[in-house]
């Protein structure tokens, strides 16, 4: 059965400066966190570095609520949401996504997340029924060419055996689909009807919990790198990363739809490379820049799509 869509008010396009503002912002950041990930993995087992950068973030949106004087009380059954949502997004999305990088490299995981734009308008059809239009199709089908290219760029010059780069994609995957879960149910009108900054701050806070939990399980007691770069880091993926993007991310979510909204995961990848062009000396092949055309075209065409 398919729930009804948030709101009744018209979709606003592309060009308007409350879609592409927050898209570009979010692309941009979203697209430089995966360089500062990688230094996080080392010294400090991923799951307590999960959980700080969302300790932080979750301090920082209970603090922008209330600067924007946003309401922090939410309803019992609400509390029952925001743990699926903070679970989903915050938990089990990010630690797959950290634990992928154990074994390949971001940029390949960053590729992997260009994937979100199928499940995302999948599942807004079924359940929120959203249709999905030619044009996104069309632009979806390019895109994902252009992927395809990137994926095995990354692929070759990945630095680890096939079992390896099979284990990580395969991560990778979990996290795509736990985040796409989550970036569905936050525009069901149950969850809708409260702003996007109260979800966010309980969600949050619940997703910091079950990092917690699951990192003192997993790896024991908390460990810390005093290192200034990954000190910084983490503010870095909690202030700017987190508290900045998500709001900006689940507003697009709500105002074009979660397949439009997830065209983000195909732009942050070739960001991403251009940054370790700029700061690491990565070297465009043939293949990565027909990889990012194909994808940056795929995006305009899809994005003349009325619906999603």
């Amino acid at each position: 059965m398919s729930l009804p869509e948030a709101g009744s008010t018209p979709e606003p396009g592309f060009l308007a400066p409350r879609v592409w503002l927050p898209f570009l912002v979010v692309s941009l950041i979203w697209g430089s966190t995966w360089l500062v990930i990688r230094d996080q993995l080392g010294t400090v087992p991923a799951s307590w570095s999960v959980t700080y950068r969302f300790v932080i973030a979750a301090i920082g949106m209970v603090l922008l609520a209330a600067a924007m004087r946003q309401p922090l009380k939410i309803d019992r059954q609400m509390v029952g949401w925001t743990m699926l949502l903070g679970v989903l997004q915050f938990s089990m999305n990010f630690n797959f996504v950290y634990a992928a990088e154990h074994h390949i490299t971001s940029g390949l995981v960053a590729v992997m997340f260009a994937l979100l734009i199928v499940p995302n308008a999948l599942l807004a059809k079924y359940w929120l029924g959203r249709q999905i239009g030619g044009a996104f199709i069309l632009g979806s089908v390019i895109a994902t060419a252009g992927v395809a290219l990137l994926m095995l760029q990354e692929y070759r010059v990945a630095p680890v055996g096939g079992t390896e780069v099979l284990l990580g994609l395969s991560l990778a995957l979990c996290s795509v689909c736990t985040a796409s879960v989550s970036n569905v149910l936050q525009v069901t009108p149950k969850i809708a009807r409260y702003p996007t900054i109260t979800i966010l701050a309980w969600s949050m806070l619940w997703g910091s919990v079950a990092n917690a939990l699951f990192a003192f399980v997993t790896d024991g007691p908390p460990v810390i790198d005093t290192r200034a770069g990954y000190i910084g880091g983490v503010l870095y993926l909690s202030i700017i990363g987190s508290v900045v993007t998500f709001p900006l991310y689940f507003r697009l979510i709500r105002d074009i739809g979660p397949g439009k909204a997830a065209y983000t995961g195909v732009v942050i990848p070739v960001v991403a490379m251009v940054l370790s062009t700029i700061f690491e000396g990565y070297i465009w092949s043939t293949l990565a820049l027909a990889g990012g055309a194909l994808a940056l075209a795929g995006l305009v065409v899809a994005m003349q799509a009325r619906k999603v």
